[in-house]
């Protein structure tokens, strides 16, 4: 089926300001390891109330026989593209894709935006790739057609792939040598404009361990896109939007999600990506749906997970939806003291830092 979910707002007092913390801009991690599976895991037991620190390789000793792992298998796409206003050489501007609404024809973030007036030709890759700005929508943001040889590249993808920049977040600002590295293992369908963060940690041989150890793997996908690192720009934490973002659940892993969760399984979600995906196809009675379409799903403390039962994430920017999302798993004040002990322990922080499991 295909529909836009929603859900219901929360009511709550909470504000964007009570999930601040106070971040030393060196442990923000600007590369990543050499080895994926090295960085440090912080092990949070809800039930017992426990906080452990250990690396991502032991993740396994958390995991049981009949629990299912939910993977967001969305590959990011070299969104970022930088080129000018069609005889303007000197009008430079940068482009960011954020999502596909239909076949050549994307919402994209621009900067300078003034230089993106409707009926503007852009031009990128030396002519290689043109675009008209169409319209412009919600937050400002364009929607652009593109224009390319379609005798030469198959699809916007492939001109992607030749032209087009990793779009790493503005807090790295080192070069990224091994543009792998900002992608999953296990990344397959193309289309996120920011990698989800949490599966960058595992490796074929850890999820080898996984799959021994009797635990199923299910992919889902969320294209990240504005709505997963967009700003919360209100004071209220009830009256924050989230802008949408396409998902797909197959019958094949609903089908495989549903039988371990009714066999006794938990459902362990890889990143808060793979979490509001789930969080958005799940029923009153726990049971998960096959969906394709859009979320725009905003989970903050009060919120009632139906679905997931464990969670691996990384640790986000102060006062981000994504903290919410991980304070609602947890409670927002342990969430916080776990951020302030990582802070104190010298963990690395953001994209390429390192990673917490909730269970």
């Amino acid at each position: 089926m295909s529909e836009v979910i929603v859900n219901e707002k929360v009511k709550t007092d909470l504000k964007t300001a009570d999930f601040y913390y106070d971040l030393p801009e060196e442990l923000i991690a600007q590369h990543p390891l050499e080895k994926r599976d090295a960085s440090r895991l912080m092990v949070l037991d809800r039930a017992a109330g426990t906080l452990a620190h250990r690396h991502f390789y032991d993740i396994v000793e958390y995991l049981r026989e009949g629990d299912v792992l939910v993977i967001n298998d969305s590959k990011v796409i070299p969104a970022r593209l930088y080129g000018h206003v069609e005889g303007r050489p000197e009008a430079k501007i940068e482009l960011l894709l954020l999502r596909q609404r239909a076949l050549d024809t994307w919402e994209t973030l621009v900067k300078p935006g003034k230089r993106a007036r409707v009926g503007a030709r852009l031009v990128f890759g030396d002519g290689l790739l043109t675009a008209s700005v169409k319209e412009i929508v919600e937050e400002g943001n364009r929607l652009i057609e593109f224009k390319y040889d379609r005798q030469r590249y198959e699809n916007i993808y492939s001109i992607l792939h030749e032209i087009g920049m990793m779009p790493l977040p503005p807090y790295i600002t080192e070069r990224l040598e091994d543009k792998s590295r900002y992608q999953t293992v296990y990344a397959r369908q193309e289309g996120s404009a920011a990698a989800p963060t949490a599966g960058l940690h595992f490796t074929p041989e850890l999820l080898t361990r996984v799959r021994e150890k009797g635990v199923a793997i299910a992919p889902v996908m969320l294209h990240v896109g504005l709505g997963t690192f967009r700003p919360v720009k209100v004071d209220k934490l009830d009256e924050h939007v989230m802008h949408t973002e396409f998902i797909t659940v197959s019958e094949e892993s609903a089908r495989l999600i549903n039988e371990r969760r009714a066999a006794g399984g938990r459902i362990i979600a890889v990143g808060t990506t793979s979490c509001r995906t789930l969080e958005s196809v799940t029923d009153e009675a726990g049971i998960v749906h096959p969906v394709c379409g859009d979320t725009g799903i905003f989970i903050y403390p009060g919120y009632r997970f139906k679905a997931v039962d464990a969670l691996i994430t990384n640790f986000h920017l102060p006062e981000s939806t994504l903290v919410m999302l991980v304070s609602a798993f947890y409670n927002r004040e342990a969430v916080l003291n776990a951020y302030q002990t990582a802070v104190d322990e010298r963990y690395r922080f953001f994209s390429f830092g390192d990673a917490m499991l909730i269970v």
